[in-house]
């Protein structure tokens, strides 16, 4: 197991257990406000210091880590259970009109930038989570679908294919019991990656105030908070800003991880 695996996966899980924690148990309640403890450096009762309502930052982390992850799982989910399928009959009906339709329609995704596509559609349907959800979850269809209709296409003309159509299976079959299963472990790769981007996505939109609404807490919107009072109070965007890199480096890691665990070939040029 390589080195990148287990780091990658030491912070994520650490990233996992703060958001999970946090269903049950913060130090204070992310929604109390108290002037007088206002822009508190990290101390002995506040461990990561407070914000300018006197918010204890480190429950506010712990709730932001739930909104990031929930939004970014959500979203992922969502590229996954469309964009899948979409690849799968493209490559079975490779060179076709349902082929065509399919990759001209992510081309069209992918002519504008990813957060531009999510910014348009919070903006025309309303801020919030669920908003920012459907956005990242757009996106990341036509990254799926294109993934697994190249991975597919490769498969189609190898023997156990070939042998599989003999046998009288049609072409949804042999994408669900043979295509499928051996494009798992890229699409595993590639869904810690898409995971990371979602979170990355759900802080910009927050950040410009297009993602979770207050009270929710999360990490782009307290990036937004503290970026008047940078001189004064660093604490306040080097905390969420630190938490987002550690997410992203944690999940890209275990992403490069998987990837070298999973690849067969990687595996024998290791060996």
């Amino acid at each position: 197991m390589s080195r990148n695996l287990i780091l990658g996966g030491a912070l994520s899980a650490l990233v996992l257990l703060a958001a999970m924690v946090s269903f049950v148990w913060t130090p204070f309640d992310h929604t109390t406000m108290d002037i007088p403890s206002k822009l508190q450096t990290p101390n002995a009762i506040h461990w990561l210091g407070t914000d300018h309502f006197g918010r204890d930052i480190f429950s506010m982390i712990m709730v932001g880590a739930r909104t990031s992850i929930a939004v970014a799982l959500v979203a992922v989910g969502i590229g996954m259970s469309i964009g899948v399928p979409l690849g799968l009959a493209a490559a079975a009906r490779s060179g076709s009109w349902l082929d065509e339709l399919i990759m001209r329609g992510n081309d069209l995704v992918f002519a504008f930038p990813s957060l531009v596509i999510a910014i348009l559609i919070t903006a025309i349907f309303g801020a919030g989570a669920v908003n920012a959800i459907i956005a990242i979850g757009i996106f990341n269809i036509p990254v799926f679908a294109r993934i697994t209709r190249g991975a597919a296409l490769s498969l189609w003309q190898r023997e156990f294919i070939l042998a599989a159509r003999v046998a009288g299976k049609n072409a949804a079959r042999i994408s669900a019991e043979h295509i499928l299963p051996n494009v798992a472990n890229l699409l595993i790769v590639q869904g810690t990656i898409q995971f990371s981007l979602g979170i990355l996505a759900e802080a910009g939109l927050s950040y410009v105030g297009l993602g979770a609404q207050p009270p929710t807490p999360s990490w782009g919107r307290m990036l937004a908070d503290a970026q008047t009072m940078v001189s004064f109070a660093p604490h306040l965007a080097l905390i969420p800003g630190t938490a987002i890199i550690l997410t992203v480096l944690g999940l890209n890691l275990m992403g490069d991880g998987l990837r070298d665990w999973l690849d067969p070939k990687l595996r024998v040029a290791r060996t």
